[in-house]
């Protein structure tokens, strides 16, 4: 079993930054790939970026690539998000959650945080 609790999120104007954190539970951390998804009101979840268990290779949604960056820090079992350039689509409620392997759907996440929200002013 995998606790994650998301913090950091808040308001920010257009153009500014965020950094995300989610810190997990499990001792074993360091074994599961992370996640971040995001669901703004009125629409599905979806994917913003994922990392591997080791840090090595990493993942984004074409649409954060090179504003977001996702890292980890497995001795303080705990997973980030820097969200640069912040626009007014990135409205939304983000999400940690782990997984056995490196994937991108939600449907392949098995433990999820509660959430924490985002609103970028324009």
């Amino acid at each position: 079993q995998v606790q994650l609790v998301e913090s950091g999120g808040g308001l920010v104007q257009a153009g500014g930054s965020l950094r995300l954190s989610c810190a997990a539970s499990a001792r074993t951390f360091s074994s599961y790939a992370m996640g971040w998804f995001r669901q703004a009101p009125g629409k599905e979840r979806e994917f913003v970026a994922a990392i591997s268990w080791s840090g090595g290779s990493t993942y984004y949604a074409d649409s954060v690539k090179g504003r977001f960056t996702i890292s980890r820090d497995n001795a303080k079992n705990t997973v980030y998000l820097q969200m640069n350039s912040l626009k007014p689509e990135n409205t939304a409620v983000y999400y940690c959650a782990a997984s056995q392997v490196v994937v991108t759907t939600k449907q392949g996440y098995d433990y999820w945080g509660q959430g924490t929200q985002v609103t970028v002013s324009s």
